[in-house]
């Protein structure tokens, strides 16, 4: 974090006035909005990646983007390592969040809505055909091409983080020699250009109604197809038949200037993609859900079978016949679930292998305390659990004005969060606890305790207790049962 702030200051010559974390999606980059000290001066978004070469990709891309007027961040300062950069804030409102009245009734979208979608719809054969050039695909990460060691890896992102996972049985060589398959009729493709990766409705912007875009990074050449797929088959979005259709007629007349292709074969391509798709987005939704526990991805799941299934329907699995059978196989597991369990994970996989029993459900209980006064008993009978030292980092009970705060307080959390070290602690907090709620879930445990002390048990044990908290219910949907020890403060927070 001081790194960033240091960034900042040597971007704009003084230091910010206020840092907000945002919201993580499925990446593991972090974003940080960081307020000017002058209230007329816009906000900027502070950038906290993993990866150096994935940084050094999205902001050469984010540069050719702009050089071609297509609407993107800009890109202000990059540090010497590559980590950390601080782009142009677009503001809160995504193209997913717009059309929502329409998602959550089930696909019945507005006019409004609908002129949202074909407007970024029609801009799709712009972008992919404007960035179309071998020296922007040289500036791609981790590949230039969509080749077949690609899509292979994509194809076994679905066998080996969804469909193992189901507990079905399958023949692996017979599961290989349709995936052979598919990876021959893509690459029979002709049809190639600037494939965006991940273009879809979370990542388009809308700022003073005009899309931006987002999340490009792990751009590179290859069949056009696929964005388009990425778009319109979303599963979260639940757009219909007919609307897609429509979409897809939309995108082919803007595609048409680029490509002289006859539609019946456009759209026969298509197909191929879609099913693809659909398994490469059980793969991805079977690692964040099913694996790390996440909860938008594991709530999408059975919408991805649908999906399947409809794809199925319309013959798109056809030419790979064991395949399709064990996609029939999954979604028919899935719907004989649905008729007898209102749990999410029996209705992903069709049986309860992976199921912690419902009548002892894991309950994870969290302390905040005073070393000074001794650490939590744990009256569960299991001996306790992990405790947490937070008295590294820095202190608000050193300022009078923090001192009759605690760590519940804004004023006190404004402090933590814009030092930063708090951030950072709680960082690595979280991956081991990740890790060990879901190893107590897989091994159907009943009984987890996590325990932050500070000097008075007031501020910095409070505040991480109570974030840990949060952590933990909102990803794996479980009880979670506060205790603020020194402040005589309990609360639960009910399993969802």
């Amino acid at each position: 974090m001081d790194q960033l702030k240091s960034l900042y200051k040597s971007l704009t010559g003084h230091s910010p006035s206020g840092i907000i974390p945002l919201s993580q999606a499925g990446s593991n980059r972090r974003y940080f909005r960081m307020f000017p000290e002058n209230v007329f001066e816009s906000s900027l978004i502070g950038v906290v990646g993993t990866s150096a070469e994935e940084n050094i990709a999205f902001c050469s891309l984010a540069k050719e983007f702009r050089l071609r007027g297509i609407n993107v961040p800009e890109v202000y300062a990059v540090s010497d390592d590559n980590l950390r950069y601080i782009q142009q804030d677009l503001g809160d409102i995504s193209l997913f969040s717009e059309i929502r009245r329409g998602r959550e009734s089930g696909g019945d979208y507005d006019d409004r809505e609908k002129q949202l979608v074909e407007k970024v719809i029609r801009m799709l054969p712009e972008i992919q055909f404007r960035m179309d050039s071998q020296d922007i695909y040289k500036m791609c990460y981790p590949l230039e091409e969509m080749d077949a060691d690609s899509i292979m890896f994509d194809l076994n992102y679905f066998k080996y983080c969804y469909l193992k996972l189901t507990g079905i049985e399958f023949n692996e060589i017979k599961l290989q020699q349709d995936f052979e398959r598919i990876i021959d009729d893509i690459l029979l493709v002709d049809e190639y250009g600037f494939q965006y990766r991940d273009f879809q409705a979370r990542n388009i912007m809308l700022k003073d109604g005009t899309p931006y875009f987002i999340d490009f990074q792990g751009a590179r050449e290859g069949p056009i197809y696929y964005d388009l797929v990425s778009f319109l088959w979303q599963a979260s979005s639940r757009f219909s038949d007919s609307f897609r259709e429509e979409m897809v007629d939309v995108y082919y007349s803007t595609f048409s200037k680029y490509f002289c292709m006859e539609e019946d074969k456009f759209k026969s391509n298509l197909q191929i993609f879609v099913f693809f798709r659909t398994l490469q987005v059980l793969g991805a939704y079977g690692f964040r859900g099913m694996w790390e526990r996440k909860k938008h991805f594991l709530d999408s799941i059975p919408l991805a079978l649908t999906n399947l299934r409809d794809v199925i329907d319309r013959g798109a699995a056809d030419n790979y016949p064991y395949l399709k059978q064990l996609a029939l196989q999954l979604t028919q597991s899935a719907d004989k679930a649905s008729k007898t369990s209102s749990n999410t994970q029996e209705l992903i996989t069709g049986d309860t292998t992976y199921l912690r029993k419902a009548e002892e459900p894991l309950i994870v209980r969290i302390f905040s305390f005073s070393f000074k006064k001794g650490i939590p008993q744990d009256d569960s009978g299991n001996g306790g659990g992990y405790v947490f030292d937070c008295r590294s980092t820095h202190n608000p009970g050193r300022y009078d004005q923090y001192k009759p705060l605690t760590g519940l307080d804004q004023p006190v959390i404004d402090f933590l969060e814009e030092d930063g070290e708090i951030l950072q602690f709680l960082e690595s907090v979280y991956r081991l606890a990740d890790f060990h709620v879901q190893r107590f879930i897989d091994r159907g445990f009943t009984n987890l305790m996590f325990s932050f002390g500070c000097t008075g048990g007031r501020h910095r044990s409070v505040y991480s207790a109570q974030h840990l908290a949060e952590h933990i219910n909102s990803k794996f949907g479980l009880e979670v049962r506060v205790t603020h020890r020194e402040q005589n403060i309990t609360q639960t927070l009910p399993a969802k």
